[in-house]
């Protein structure tokens, strides 16, 4: 619970000033049973009404400083719960965007937003009343006990055996339910994770007739889901019952055993009022600690979920003293003997990447091809620090880039990644989201390039045009066009385009490529492609094979000296194109 007491810190004043006010609150709230034995004991049995009114009015006094004390505190513990659930949330989103791709594998997407959301809320609704009745519920637990006490020594045990069968009760219920609640929030990752993949996949899941399959799947994690909600609702919904038992009980038996006392002149009538408002007020705090018992547990697992997150430590370490690239910079990008495993591989795993080398050169296109699932986007990753290589070295300009600073390696890179992914706003925030600063010449530029301006110009609110989540309402070859022009919005002297031609029709694409090297002669591109018609003219083309480099060269080269290239050319080609390279 480090990381709990640590955003708690802050707010040390608020809970300096709720627990004077709280202890203020409970000593009022002990002290009105003592008042009212004395308006019976020497006001209603003597017939004083001074003595009435006195007390009276002291009562009224206490109970209107006391309604003011509780708005008070309402309002600090507001502001502290509030504010540390703030705080935790702004914590885990940072956090989360510093993860590389291995720390949101490990975790999983659904359960990153669960922690982020429900798990915090849990945290947060608790704080709110654990503030409370953790500082006041003990406080008139023993301070009521005491006072009784002070009353009638001999009536003690009509408040011991009671305050003692609730105990137990607790503690059997927390013995039962409380290994449940890991479950829950669990179960609670699982149907959000069920969740997002219908609601993202709905198109696939109509398009298959998988609906009946999908609800089946659903249904199941609910029901998980909702029989643990149920075991734990159930096993803690016998606890009031059985307070409020104890409780009518307890007031019979105050009272009963009082009548006796009264009777036999050893306890005066106003003291066993006294006592029998002080045992409801211990019953009362045990019931406040009991509904803690019930959410605290929870909250406890929704913390340790929390600072999962916050005490994973990166897999991609920054530099301790960053290198600066040099003020003439190149873009030379040089992969010197490249070796790659993810970081969870056991032994038994073979590299995804091993012993890549080749240099890309600014003015020039460097392609990659080969068949699904050879490393070819990995490479792209590697060069951004999404991940670190497990051997070898990736130099830009001749500086190893884990000795550069992250953002200004990024800052130096385009990327437009193998899904085109687009943000809900508008296009020109879409475009502006790679520059915030870059001039409407850019854009336009950037626009022109990627051959999107024909259908931001049909649109009647043009740039304006609304862009729902991810893009939906834009077809792929759109969005793909979009991604491409918020890349180059920002002017980077580095390029990556992952696949990102895939989805463009042969005469988009050739128009975009040429395009692209018209404006950009002196940037370095590296393009990771499927069809050899969009590589054909690159400067270097790399044929990836097994995570390997099966060879390198023009394309009439490798139509000569590399099989793997040549097998691929004559699966996408005509026997005549083939002939001709």
């Amino acid at each position: 619970m480090n990381q709990f007491l640590k955003y708690m810190k802050p707010y040390g004043g608020f809970m300096l000033v709720i627990i004077v006010l709280l202890t203020a609150e409970a000593y009022f709230a002990l002290v009105l049973p003592s008042y009212m034995a004395d308006i019976v004991n020497d006001g209603v049995l003597t017939g004083r009404l001074s003595v009435i009114w006195r007390n009276g009015l002291i009562m009224l006094g206490l109970t209107f400083l006391s309604m003011l004390i509780a708005l008070v505190v309402g309002f600090f513990t507001a502001k502290t719960a509030t504010g540390v659930a703030n705080d935790l949330r702004e914590a885990v989103y940072e956090k989360v965007l510093r993860f590389s791709s291995a720390e949101v594998s490990k975790f999983n997407t659904s359960s990153l937003i669960t922690r982020t959301t429900n798990d915090i809320v849990q945290v947060q609704n608790t704080l709110m009343m654990a503030i409370r009745q953790f500082i006041y519920a003990p406080v008139i637990a023993v301070g009521g006990i005491i006072r009784a006490l002070e009353r009638s020594t001999d009536m003690a045990w009509t408040v011991v055996i009671p305050t003692a069968i609730m105990m137990a009760a607790i503690g059997i219920l927390c013995v039962v339910a409380l290994p449940k609640y890991k479950k829950w929030q669990d179960l609670i990752d699982r149907i959000n994770l069920v969740s997002r993949e219908n609601l993202s996949g709905i198109l696939v899941v109509r398009a298959f007739s998988t609906q009946g399959f999908e609800k089946k799947r659903f249904n199941e994690a609910n029901t998980d889901l909702a029989t643990t909600e149920r075991f734990v609702n159930q096993a803690f919904s016998f606890l009031t019952p059985v307070i409020m038992l104890v409780m009518n009980l307890t007031t019979a038996l105050i009272v009963w055993v009082g009548a006796h006392q009264a009777s036999a002149f050893r306890a005066d009538i106003g003291d066993i009022f006294a006592f029998l408002q002080y045992g409801m007020l211990i019953i009362f705090s045990f019931l406040m600690i009991s509904m803690m018992f019930i959410l605290v547990p929870r909250a406890i697992v929704s913390m340790k979920r929390i600072e999962e997150v916050l005490d994973t430590e990166g897999s991609i370490k920054p530099a301790e003293n960053p290198l600066p690239f040099p003020d003439n910079f190149k873009g030379v990008v040089e992969f010197k003997d490249v070796t790659f495993r993810y970081p969870d591989a056991t032994e038994n795993d073979d590299n995804v990447l091993e012993g890549i080398s080749f240099t890309a050169q600014p003015g020039q296109t460097t392609a990659i091809i080969g068949a699904t699932g050879v490393g070819k986007s990995t490479i792209l990753k590697l060069l951004l620090r999404f991940f670190d290589v497990t051997s070898g070295g990736i130099y830009i300009d001749g500086i190893d880039i884990r000795d550069a600073h992250k953002e200004e390696l990024h800052h130096k890179i385009g990327y437009v990644a193998q899904k085109a992914s687009l943000f809900s706003g508008t296009i020109m925030s879409n475009l502006l989201y790679a520059d915030k600063d870059a001039t409407e010449a850019q854009v336009k530029k950037a626009v022109e390039i990627s051959q999107s301006a024909e259908f931001i110009a049909g649109k009647p609110e043009g740039y304006e045009a609304n862009v729902a989540q991810g893009g939906a309402n834009f077809s792929g070859g759109q969005r793909q066009r979009l991604s491409i022009a918020r890349a180059l919005v920002k002017d980077a002297p580095i390029n990556l385009f992952d696949d990102s031609f895939s989805a463009l029709d042969v005469k988009t694409d050739a128009l975009l490529r040429a395009a692209l090297k018209k404006e950009s002669p002196n940037k370095t591109t590296i393009v990771i492609a499927q069809r050899i018609s969009s590589i054909m003219d690159a400067d270097l083309i790399l044929v990836l094979d097994g995570g390997k480099i099966a060879g390198s060269g023009k394309h009439k080269e490798l139509m000569k000296t590399c099989d793997v290239y040549r097998e691929i050319a004559e699966s996408q080609l005509s026997e005549e194109e083939v002939e001709k390279s």
